[in-house]
């Protein structure tokens, strides 16, 4: 491609992170994928069909710390809490439009402490 000198980019990432040639049902939530065929894609930026924290010197700054954070933070409720919908149905995740990607409808969900009171002392 030849892009003039000064012309300001666009990527468009929600569509990069789903396109149908690189993965498969792009729109279906399968976190599962990241445990087998794509566990080797590096979201720092270095593979570009996966982009959470941007690229190149404007990525994210406090992209490891975001990551260890989001991982504690997981770990810490999975193992305090059981999570049920109030109807036990699948959570919906489909999106609204918008600058940010947002849910389409609220999250609902119970958690039920999986542990006695006391240990939380």
């Amino acid at each position: 491609y030849h892009v003039p000198a000064g012309t300001q980019l666009f990527v468009n990432a929600w569509k990069i992170q789903r396109d149908p040639s690189v993965w498969e049902e792009p729109c279906q939530f399968q976190p599962e994928r990241f445990l087998t065929r794509y566990k080797d894609i590096d979201v720092r930026g270095q593979n570009f069909e996966l982009i959470p924290f941007g690229s190149g010197r404007r990525m994210c700054p406090a992209v490891s710390l975001g990551l260890q954070v989001v991982q504690l933070t997981l770990a810490s409720l999975v193992h305090a809490f059981d999570f049920t919908t109030p109807s036990d149905e699948p959570v919906d995740m489909g999106e609204a439009m918008g600058l940010a990607i947002a849910k389409a409808t609220p999250l609902e969900v119970i958690l039920s402490p999986r542990l006695s009171a006391s240990l939380y002392g």
